[in-house]
């Protein structure tokens, strides 16, 4: 760890020399959103909420009161342009505030600002100035004309990507412009030559029948007086491209189309709409096809110079069809876009047995490969990607189905070429080019990881290095498969939104990312394919037919993720919205349980049931099943007692006591059929004992003795046999019961089945199946043996929520607990929790003798912190003894944990480990190798990528007073980077500079 210590000390250095440091002490109100989003271009949200963090230099600081205001004048100068100023508000609250002020207007850009009061008798100084803009809020704004392209096309096959594109006269100078733009089909638009933002596989994946995304850019830098061109590329995409596993096309629609209006306000305050309509004209160029699962196939030779210009010829080129498709089902995004997230390089190139010249990237990636060649003109480069190499050392693609996953470039033969896809994205680690022209080098290549953008929220460390690689094959997971929605796979013929996965890995991903707005996009579309009957989809979108709906555990991520969303991020108004879904799921079970026999028994449908479970071919145990009927009775009931705790908070009193009734008679029926008097629930399994401890189904006097069943069952087994349902429970499950040796034992464990037995295999993201590599190398069945896929990565919630011990209390983190869980041999952990009050800190470790404890707190925010296996008089907190200290409360000694409440603030905790059972001390049962710094040349990768770029040089005194830099002096530097706090974005010249310091230290 001195290497990153001297790395991140030069660093600080650094900053300390780019700029004088500026004082941010006091009270302030900073990192100002609106609807979860910075400065937010083009919502429809007629009331949207405010959101602000506190800054304080003093402990204890909680918000008494705040005041908005509201404007059209940046400046806030012009009184008669104030819009809204809510005055001084008595309230302590600062996320999820509603806009009250008058109705908002269409194609407006409004300014605002906050200042708050504090209970030290405090005001700070209004803000800085944000902004959020409004959208086309009625249908009959819509000026433009969905229009077709008038192409002869072969609907049964792939065709090539149509070029629509206008000339236009703007007649004076612009003083703003927006363009407002969506597809049926994805898009790419340019103007005067210049491609518009850089959102990728736009307008998004939603449900195309029922709502379509639109977007808004500010386009005024692009425009000028005088001839411009509007130019349009369109791909199939998830519209007409292939989907789902059934080698269907078309799924939405046989015609790709394109709407778009570009508002124009000149200098002189007139305003002209260019629109789409009979007016374009439309062609195909160089891109051949472009699929999502088969890959782009680009000649280079077509390519057409300058069509997005002015001036270009396109007295060849054919009309385009005017269509008539509703507007009314255009929508503002709720979700973060697609975009280019960071860059690899390869860490090795190879020639396979079979002769194959292959790229290792050294990471499971999603996204695509950036070739540059130079050769004779018409030259074909085929670039193949594959997740995994074969026991012999060969390409393996057989796991990809029917996904070609082939991209295809044909040189122009002008010297050196740069091409990368537009329309298609690849799961891989590793990359077969062949055809390539002259000497293969790994500067031929560059993986461009995509994701929706999220921020990075969550980090977790630890003195276990193939622990630490397991979190990062969990993000790496979720990055890999969080692409506009949640998919389950990223590389085969599928990449579907399995509402079974997204259920059960949601609350790690809320711990991992910012997955607010992500969720809010896609449990709309949830809502949007949720036919009449309640029956939630397989998938969603639904891209499998009208009977694949209604399945236990996977439907349930109508009542499970939304509430997983209200307990991440304090959103009582995802609950508001999703309500609806919610009531006519837990009608759907009810009236199912009712026309099978049993009303409180749902019985005999069909269900994944605990899907992929451990299995084994010995004799005396033929796998982990678990009773289908009850699993399917078990969430009958917890979305049930979801849907309760909803009522209550959203003030439907008559739905919660109906309810309530339901459930109760749900849980004496699920007893009565699946339970025996000394508390071994029905299949036995580990699994079973889960599903009813976790959702609370048992009496409380048989609860213990089901806790015991489990813990028999593990420890017969020595290792987990769960499958995606009852994994994500098992740990919670046995640390609530007091057996965290034994959940410690299965997170640690090497061997299959375990979570590390992947990282043991080399695996850099979440395997599908616990043997996807099997300990003889051979693969598990290639028709379902996916190497990114998240399922499994639940575990994460785990980590933080007991390992770190950092989680809610109150929902949005409002209150805290702090409650490390030492064992499993670990020597230290640190976990950061970026919440929308602001940073959350748990890392403890082990000195000598003692234990210390770091936690920090938010403004605004208050905790417990409970030391294990501490007594009172032999606390310090901050040197100092812990009952003596200010506004620290010590509320008494647990068995085994001594709590402290307190409010914001830094605090540093040490006393004696002498109490401490030997389980819990380190070295007890894990390696204590340290992460190594890594010294290769993956560092300038990790400082080359857009995700390491966060530090504007105007905020690098911002960075100074920041306590990022002493926070991650206990991680590796690849954390300490990627961890960088959301408000400290990017300047690449600077980071340049960064890179090349540290590369010299290096």
């Amino acid at each position: 760890m001195k290497s990153t210590h001297f790395i991140l000390a030069s660093l600080l250095t650094f900053f300390a020399t780019a700029a004088p440091a500026q004082s941010r002490r006091g009270l302030s109100a900073v990192d100002l959103r609106v609807e979860y989003h910075q400065n937010p271009v083009g919502i429809d949200q007629t009331a949207p909420r405010f959101f602000w963090k506190i800054e304080s230099d003093r402990r204890n600081t909680l918000q008494t009161a705040y005041e908005i205001r509201v404007s059209l004048d940046e400046a806030f100068r012009d009184r008669s342009k104030m819009v809204y100023e809510s005055g001084k508000l008595q309230a302590d609250r600062s996320v999820q505030v509603r806009y009250e002020g008058p109705a908002l207007q269409s194609r407006t850009r409004y300014y605002w600002q906050v200042r708050v009061w504090d209970n030290h008798g405090r005001v700070s100084p209004w803000s800085t100035i944000a902004f959020w803009e409004m959208g086309l809020l009625k249908a009959e704004e819509w000026m433009a004309k969905w229009i077709e392209p008038d192409l002869q096309e072969d609907y049964s096959q792939m065709q090539p990507a149509p070029m629509m594109r206008m000339e236009f006269p703007l007649r004076r100078k612009v003083a703003s412009a927006r363009v407002y733009i969506s597809s049926h089909g994805v898009y790419e638009l340019h103007l005067n030559g210049q491609r518009v933002g850089n959102d990728y596989f736009t307008p998004g994946w939603t449900s195309y029948h029922n709502r379509i995304q639109y977007q808004t850019y500010d386009v005024t830098n692009l425009l000028r007086q005088g001839a411009n061109a509007a130019g349009v590329m369109l791909g199939d995409g998830w519209y007409r491209g292939n989907i789902g596993f059934r080698s269907q096309r078309n799924y939405y629609g046989e015609r790709l189309a394109l709407i778009a209006q570009i508002a124009v306000r000149y200098d002189d305050g007139s305003t002209e709409t260019i629109a789409t309509g009979p007016n374009w004209k439309t062609s195909t160029g160089p891109i051949r096809h472009s699929d999502i699962y088969n890959g782009e196939y680009y000649d280079a030779q077509l390519e057409l110079t300058g069509w997005n210009t002015p001036g270009f010829d396109d007295s060849g080129w054919k009309g385009v069809v005017v269509a008539n498709h509703p507007v009314n089902t255009l929508i503002a995004p709720q979700g973060p876009p697609v975009r280019k997230i960071q860059e690899l390089k390869p860490v090795q190139m190879l020639v396979t047995p079979e002769g194959d010249t292959v790229f290792d990237m050294g990471q499971n990636m999603v996204g695509w490969v950036r070739l540059s060649v130079q050769g004779p003109r018409g030259t074909k480069v085929l670039i193949r990607h594959a997740e995994v190499l074969d026991k012999k050392g060969n390409f393996y693609t057989v796991n990809l189905r029917a996904a070609d996953q082939i991209n295809t470039y044909v040189l122009k033969g002008s010297g050196v070429e740069t091409w990368e896809p537009r329309f298609t994205f690849q799961g891989f680690r590793y990359v077969a080019v062949e055809g390539y022209p002259g000497t293969l080098t790994a500067d031929a290549i560059t993986g461009v990881v995509l994701h929706s953008d999220m921020e990075p929220t969550g980090l977790f460390d630890s003195s276990h290095p193939l622990l630490n690689r397991l979190q990062h094959n969990i993000v790496w997971g979720q990055k890999g498969n969080f692409l506009d929605v949640p998919t389950d796979c990223p590389q085969r013929d599928e990449r579907l939104g399995w509402t079974g996965d997204a259920q059960v890995f949601a609350p790690t991903a809320n711990t991992n990312m910012n997955t607010a707005a992500f969720f809010t996009k896609w449990l709309g579309d949830v809502s949007a394919d949720q036919p009449e009957s309640g029956a939630v989809p397989h998938v969603v979108p639904n891209v499998l037919g009208a009977g694949a709906v209604g399945a236990a555990g996977w439907a349930d991520a109508a009542t499970i993720v939304p509430w997983s969303m209200y307990e991440y991020f304090g959103d009582l108004s995802i609950l508001e919205r999703q309500y609806g879904s919610m009531v006519k799921w837990v009608e759907y079970m009810k009236g199912r349980a009712v026309r099978l026999g049993d009303p409180y028994i749902w019985s005999g449908d069909f269900h994944f049931g605990d899907w992929l479970s451990f299995n084994t071919t010995r004799s005396d145990y033929p796998g982990a099943y678990t009773e289908r009927d009850m699993i399917a009775t078990a969430y009958f009931a917890h979305s049930t007692d979801l849907l309760i705790r909803t009522a209550k908070l959203l003030g439907k009193d008559r739905d919660a006591a109906s309810y309530t009734a339901l459930l109760q008679n749900i849980k004496k029926s699920f007893q009565d059929e699946f339970v025996t008097p000394r508390g071994r629930v029905i299949s036995d399994t580990q699994t079973s004992h889960l599903l009813a401890l976790q959702y609370d189904l048992l009496p409380d006097d048989l609860r213990p003795l089901a806790s015991d069943q489990l813990l028999r069952n593990v420890q017969r087994f020595g290792h987990l046999t769960t499958g995606f349902l009852g994994t994500p429970h098992l740990n919670h499950v046995l640390s609530e019961f007091g057996h965290h040796e034994q959940a410690y034992a299965l997170l640690m464990r090497e061997e299959y089945p375990s979570w590390l037995y992947p990282v043991t295999r080399d695996a850099t993201t979440i395997w599908e199946r616990w043997d996807g590599i099997k300990p003889d190398s051979s693969f598990q069945d290639a028709g379902m043996n996916s190497y990114n896929h998240y399922a499994y990565g639940a575990i994460g919630e785990w980590m933080v929520k007991s390992v770190a011990g950092l989680r809610a209390i109150e929902p949005g983190y409002r209150s805290i607990r702090i409650a490390p869980m030492p064992g499993g041999g670990l020597s230290q952990v640190r976990a950061i929790q970026y919440t929308l009050y602001g940073e959350v800190l748990s890392a403890w470790h082990f000195d000598g003798a003692d234990f210390v404890l770091e936690a920090a707190v938010p403004a605004n925010c208050r905790a417990k912190i409970e030391l294990p296996f501490a007594a009172a008089d032999q606390v310090l907190l901050d040197g100092k003894a812990v009952a003596s200290a200010d506004g620290v409360q010590v509320s008494g000694t647990g068995e085994k944990a001594l709590t402290v409440s307190v409010g914001s603030g830094r605090y540093l905790f040490r006393y004696p480990a002498s109490g401490f059972p030997e389980s819990a001390r380190p070295g007890s049962g894990a390696s204590q190798a340290a992460p190594a710094f890594s010294r290769d040349s993956r560092l300038a990768d990790l400082l080359a990528t857009p995700a390491s770029r966060k530090v504007l040089f105007d905020e690098m005194p911002a960075l100074m007073q920041s306590p990022w830099l002493s926070q991650v002096m206990g991680f590796s530097l690849q954390r300490s980077m990627e961890c960088l706090p959301p408000a400290l974005r990017a300047n690449e010249q600077k980071l340049a500079a960064v890179e090349a310091k540290l590369k010299a230290i290096n």
